[in-house]
């Protein structure tokens, strides 16, 4: 079990969250949507510490935080039991695919260089990348660079992988191959919270949509009951909205 209860978070005046509160079980797809200020990408940061939030509380598997007061070594433990995938890769651009993968394993868990090394291998061919262990960065497209990112999170193991917009800075012919390496993990049961605009993957593999607006939840349901039968006329103008678009 996955929780946040109550996530309030400001900058200065605005206050960007506003109560926010849901829950996952292992194997869950959660997607965010919202229209851009929302709020949704601050949850994923709260969630990760990127953010310090003004209040709430957070819970995965067996540990449990304030989000305020939470110690160093509390959030140290929340970081290893979740991943972040960033919408603009967060690459070193001086290291390698398998040095970009590694480093997670190396230096923040010690794990054995040798054995690092196999770790990032299998992830990285897990995600389609086995011909580009020694390729850096600027040698890979856009979607390759994203697939690394989702790599190096898969390769900890976490109980939560945290999707920030993780096809907004692709060009649209790349976008279906990090989608689809999204939906492989969904099918072997990775537990992911997923902001994004892509309705398609939203219907096909989330397990629950949220939709916020201006700070809090609005709706949230499986897919059939918020792209079918979406009970607040917000959602259903934004739906209307973003349909349009991709027509």
């Amino acid at each position: 079990m996955i929780s946040v209860k109550n996530i309030q978070k400001s900058f200065g005046h605005n206050h960007v969250l506003k109560g926010i509160d849901f829950s996952l079980n292992k194997g869950d797809v959660v997607v965010i949507l919202g229209p851009s200020g929302s709020g949704k990408t601050t949850i994923l940061r709260c969630i990760n510490f990127l953010e310090r939030a003004e209040q709430g509380e957070l819970t995965i598997g067996d540990i449990h935080v304030n989000l305020k007061h939470a110690t160093s070594k509390e959030i140290h433990r929340i970081r290893k039991r979740s991943a972040f995938v960033f919408q603009n890769y967060a690459l070193f651009n001086n290291k390698t695919a398998l040095q970009n993968v590694m480093l997670s394993l190396t230096v923040a868990r010690k794990v054995p260089v040798p054995e690092a090394a196999g770790i990032a291998k299998a992830a990285l061919n897990k995600v389609g990348l086995s011909d580009k262990y020694d390729a850096y960065p600027s040698q890979l497209s856009g979607g390759q660079q994203q697939r690394v990112g989702i790599a190096r999170a898969i390769a900890i193991s976490p109980d939560v992988i945290l999707f920030d917009e993780p096809t907004s800075a692709l060009d649209p012919e790349l976008i279906g191959e990090v989608l689809g390496v999204m939906k492989q993990l969904a099918h072997e049961g990775v537990t992911m919270i997923v902001v994004t605009h892509e309705m398609s993957f939203a219907r096909d593999v989330a397990t629950n949509v949220i939709f916020m607006d201006g700070g809090v939840i609005v709706e949230q349901g499986t897919p059939q009951a918020i792209f079918d039968n979406p009970k607040e006329d917000r959602t259903k103008q934004f739906l209307k909205r973003i349909l349009l678009e991709e027509q």
